[in-house]
């Protein structure tokens, strides 16, 4: 039998090690969300159900070839196919959703953001068009694109339920089961799996607010924020860990963008696609519903990040919204001070890209004010400083 090891015993063995009395301030490691992390967890003061997901096991999402067809079960597509056969469609362009008929052995999926965060509005008419197809989920609350420009996890998770909550405002409640929640999952593993985890419990939140007990459908993809076309093989790297963050946090879609920014090919693209087939049928991590349950620390900062998310969420909505956070610059403002503090971080070097700011260090060629505008949401890859 093992014997029980206590905080104690652990704070008096790293005392000897690292020779110091302070081991609370020699581990403690900062970050720019606001959360804490502790250097041991011997328990959790609130342990969370098992969060479920819509889908039995993550779907593993292509961009459509005709050559994978006959293996592949789900493909995002851009442009009609006809003639697809069992398969889950992810529609990923209101052009497409126009035109295309629902057969009756697929499932019909939208992509289809409705708001402009450039003009500050909710498409209606979009909306009501989208409702009215035959599709299992007819419209998409995309955060991917607030990620990408910088914005921190507390914020996208906010954003997504300041977003639906102007959704639920127009079309009434009903439109909960209908959502699609499109995340982007960047470099921070452990946060990125609690990212997942936390909106789950936000959002559920949220729908009890309207009468319901709704489960979001989420959609992952990884990010563009840690990518550098100077190194793609680095990208291989970095995306492999996001989708497998994606995975174990409970999405239940993961697409994986290309990872090589310039002179994609087809290879590229199925490699690309291929890192979900590895993680999928060598570790197995598809198939649970809350692979992250039972974790002491991810739990914990799964709990910080609810929490913080509904605060910055109800700041929103006592400011009139999303959209009218967008027309007052505020959310702007939020995601270009958040952006520009982690860009800080990647020029000092306590961000570290290999191949970009470490091993070799390139020179910095741009500055803060060319890549980022505080009254845009764009956005930016911090390799693009030493590009």
């Amino acid at each position: 039998m093992f014997t029980k090891t206590t905080l104690s015993d652990w704070e008096n063995t790293v005392r000897k090690q690292l020779k110091t009395e302070d081991i609370y301030d020699v581990l403690s490691k900062e970050n720019l969300e606001g959360i804490t992390v502790k250097p041991y967890y011997a328990s959790v003061e609130r342990p969370l159900a098992n969060l479920p997901k819509v889908e039995e096991s993550t779907q593993l999402v292509a961009r459509y070839r005709e050559d994978l067809e006959e293996n592949v079960f789900a493909f995002l597509l851009d442009k009609n196919v006809e003639n697809l056969d069992e398969k889950v469609l992810f529609i990923n362009n209101k052009d497409l959703a126009e035109h295309i008929s629902a057969e009756e052995n697929n499932r019909y999926l939208s992509l289809i953001d409705i708001f402009s965060e450039e003009n500050s509005e909710l498409n209606e008419q979009l909306g009501k068009e989208l409702l009215a197809k035959d599709f299992e989920r007819n419209i998409c609350v995309d955060v991917s694109l607030h990620q990408n420009s910088g914005a921190s996890i507390v914020q996208q998770l906010a954003f997504a339920l300041a977003k639906t909550k102007d959704l639920t405002e127009t079309f009434g409640e009903e439109v909960l089961n209908k959502l699609v929640f499109r995340f982007a999952v960047g470099a921070n593993y452990f946060f990125e799996m609690a990212k997942i985890r936390a909106f789950k419990i936000v959002f559920n939140q949220l729908s009890k607010e309207f009468g319901k007990d709704e489960i979001p459908y989420i959609f992952v993809e990884n990010s563009f924020r840690n990518k550098s076309k100077n190194d793609p093989e680095n990208n291989l790297i970095r995306s492999t860990l996001e989708l497998s963050a994606a995975m174990i946090g409970g999405a239940d879609a993961v697409f994986s963008n290309d990872f090589r920014i310039e002179n994609a090919t087809s290879l590229s693209e199925e490699i690309s696609f291929k890192q979900q087939i590895v993680l999928a049928y060598e570790s197995i991590i598809n198939v649970f519903d809350d692979g992250g349950n039972g974790s002491y620390y991810i739990e914990n900062i799964t709990q910080q990040f609810a929490e913080n998310s509904w605060k910055l969420f109800l700041e929103i909505e006592n400011k009139g919204g999303y959209c009218a956070n967008l027309k007052s610059g505020e959310l702007q403002q939020l995601i270009y001070n958040q952006a520009v503090a982690e860009q800080n971080w990647v020029e000092e070097g306590k961000i570290k890209l290999i191949g970009v700011n470490l091993y070799p260090k390139h020179e910095k060629t741009r500055s803060l004010e060319d890549l980022y505008d505080s009254s845009v949401i764009k956005p930016v890859r911090w390799a693009e400083m030493f590009e």
